[in-house]
């Protein structure tokens, strides 16, 4: 006759699965802390290379600061004024007014000509050359002006602020003169050299440039 087993009452229980479930999240977990704990570590250490790097670079930017601040305090008036007169002539030379007559040429609409350009100064950052214009303008509306400099703005190679407006007092010329103060960045790539000298063009010039 066969045993009949009430599980009701003598429910079937294995003592060892439990051990075993808690035994192996015990193996793994302890395996993910060696490795987040070897990953930290390493970390670690590339930080600490990291700001040794920097403090080494900190240190070589203080002592080349410091000699040339020693250079300077030993060189006269005379000789610093000589220096400065010398690196605004090698940052001239890396001025194109050709590359700037075409900038201006696609930038300035066709009822804005341009009177009078004038370049306050010219510094180069590596191989980006930036100078300072003054740019006289003559238009009929300052709506015109207004628009023009927004464009220029959105463009990225001009920035111009607004500093005067004077009425035309020329026979037969109708609307204003706008004077302008411009920061010019030629493109990255453009030509920054010319075969013409670097001295600011003349009215003629600006006329026979094709600039409006």
């Amino acid at each position: 006759m066969p045993t009949k087993l009430n599980l009701a009452s003598k429910p079937f229980s294995n003592r060892s699965l439990p051990w075993v479930v808690t035994t192996l999240v015990t193996v793994v977990s302890l395996i993910c802390l060696v490795f987040i704990v070897r990953a930290t570590n390493r970390a670690n250490a590339q930080a600490v290379a990291i700001q040794n790097d920097i403090n080494n670079l900190k240190r070589q930017e203080l002592e080349l600061n410091q000699k040339a601040q020693a250079v300077k305090n030993s060189l006269t008036t005379e000789q610093l004024q000589t220096l400065v007169a010398a690196h605004t002539l090698v940052d001239r030379k890396h001025f194109s007014w050709s590359r700037l007559f075409a900038d201006l040429e696609s930038a300035l609409p066709g009822t804005v000509r341009v009177k009078l350009i004038a370049v306050r100064g010219v510094t180069t950052r590596g191989d980006e050359t930036l100078a300072e214009l003054e740019l006289t303008v003559v238009a009929k509306s300052p709506a015109t002006v207004t628009e023009m400099i927004a464009d220029m703005d959105r463009g990225g190679i001009f920035h111009a602020e607004l500093r005067a407006q004077n009425l035309q007092r020329g026979r037969g010329e109708s609307g204003a003169e706008y004077e302008l103060y411009v920061i010019y960045r030629p493109r990255a790539g453009s030509p920054t050299t010319d075969t013409v000298a670097s001295t600011p063009p003349t009215a003629d010039d600006l006329a026979r440039g094709g600039v409006r």
